[in-house]
């Protein structure tokens, strides 16, 4: 598939983005969780044929980390809008996870002729939070290993690859035999079980080094700033842009929940939580995506497959 990588003007400085695909294709626009980078959507773009993927790398985040802030999920829109409007794509059908269904949801209540529909990859509705509990002490619970990640420095990408490799959400995505070491007795299936591993594992090392960027002193450090993650973070419960933008949503929305979270264990949305919201809107259905947690619902071959199966839903009801 084709890629390529763009800047686009917006308030500040330039936004980076990758694209997959043919610029006449059908567009998706897939926007990243809260320390990722558009890299994170290479396992979609490559289960959607014919489909031209636009990713960019947020505000503070990858080859957008210079960007000033403030931050915060409107300010994402803007800059989401910029990139459509860049690229004359919209209306478009607008993929958020984690963080970026946030970004997301904000975009279609600020610019609604530039999204046909919303597929939500577990984010984008607001987090539970606790009766009496501190937002911010919530989110430093939530999110406490990825910031903790992005004060640290690695000697070189196999240091980050290792890091990654005890991480609880990858375990054993970064081992799958090589295809060679399947061609035995179990014959032309098991082969092609061996190359959808190591196509997962490689992706997996491409997408880390990414992630990094030279760091003060020597090393590597990971290339999300931590003052945009701080200052993004309170957002995702206390919902200041969000709620609006949800109370107002009319596009059809389809939320896809992942049955575990980011360490593997509970899963970051309460199947009970999700629903209530979906009674709460009526444009907004929910399914759940089995056997996923929160990064390998998109990071993966099975989580990016079905995932891709619900955006190409969503294209055929923006063609007819």
């Amino acid at each position: 598939m084709r890629y390529r990588q763009l800047d686009v003007a917006v308030d500040g400085g330039l936004l980076h983005a990758g694209v997959w695909g043919d610029d006449d294709a059908p567009t998706v626009l897939a926007v990243h969780g809260i320390t990722a980078t558009h890299r994170a959507w290479g396992w979609l773009a490559g289960v959607l044929p014919g489909v031209r993927v636009v990713a960019p790398d947020l505000r503070g985040r990858g080859r957008s980390n210079h960007l000033p802030g403030p931050f915060g999920m409107a300010r994402h829109a803007d800059d989401l809008a910029a990139l459509v409007d860049h690229l004359g794509a919209g209306p478009v059908v607008l993929v958020g996870h984690s963080m970026g269904g946030f970004a997301s949801v904000v975009l279609a209540y600020r610019r609604p002729e530039l999204v046909t529909s919303l597929v939500l990859v577990d984010g984008g509705l607001p987090l539970e939070v606790p009766a009496g509990a501190d937002p911010d002490t919530l989110m430093r619970a939530v999110l406490g290993p990825a910031a903790a990640r992005l004060a640290m420095t690695f000697q070189d990408e196999r240091a980050y690859h290792d890091f990654w490799r005890a991480h609880p959400a990858f375990a054993g995505a970064f081992d799958g035999p090589s295809v060679p070491d399947r061609l035995d007795a179990a014959g032309a299936t098991d082969a092609a079980d061996g190359a959808g591993a190591r196509a997962s594992a490689d992706d997996l090392r491409r997408y880390f080094d990414y992630d990094l960027e030279p760091a003060d002193g020597g090393g590597l450090r990971p290339t999300s700033r931590l003052e945009a993650v701080t200052g993004d973070q309170r957002e995702l419960v206390t919902g200041a842009s969000l709620l609006p933008a949800l109370d107002a949503l009319t596009a059809p929305a389809l939320f896809l929940r992942a049955p575990r979270g980011l360490l593997d264990g509970d899963p970051l949305y309460d199947a009970g939580h999700v629903e209530r919201w979906a009674a709460r809107l009526p444009s907004l259905r929910t399914a759940e995506v089995p056997g996923v947690n929160h990064y390998t619902i998109i990071m993966g071959t099975a989580g990016a497959g079905a995932v891709a199966q619900h955006v190409s839903h969503q294209l055929e009801g923006a063609r007819r």
